[in-house]
């Protein structure tokens, strides 16, 4: 298996959205009740969350490689994933 880059946006947006999951799952399973506009703000406030964590993890990754060039390093490779 290739080796990709961690990518913390997308861990914290699946965490929010599998949240926004289990609530509506909890929901139709009748363990508690949902009001049907509950899980935007879940959904919204994941997705902002992952915007600035993808924001700061980029950051690094650049800053970290520009270090590494100037100081005559191999930066690690970037595999898109």
């Amino acid at each position: 298996m290739l080796r990709h880059e961690f990518q913390p946006g997308k861990l914290v947006a699946g965490f929010f959205l599998t949240l926004a999951g289990v609530v509506y799952a909890g929901d139709a399973g009748g363990l508690w009740e949902t009001p049907w506009f509950a899980v935007v703000p879940i959904v919204v406030i994941g997705l902002f969350l992952a915007g600035v964590v993808g924001a700061i993890s980029g950051g690094i990754r650049r800053r970290r490689s520009v270090t590494a060039r100037r100081d005559g390093a191999e930066p690690e490779p970037n595999i898109p994933g």
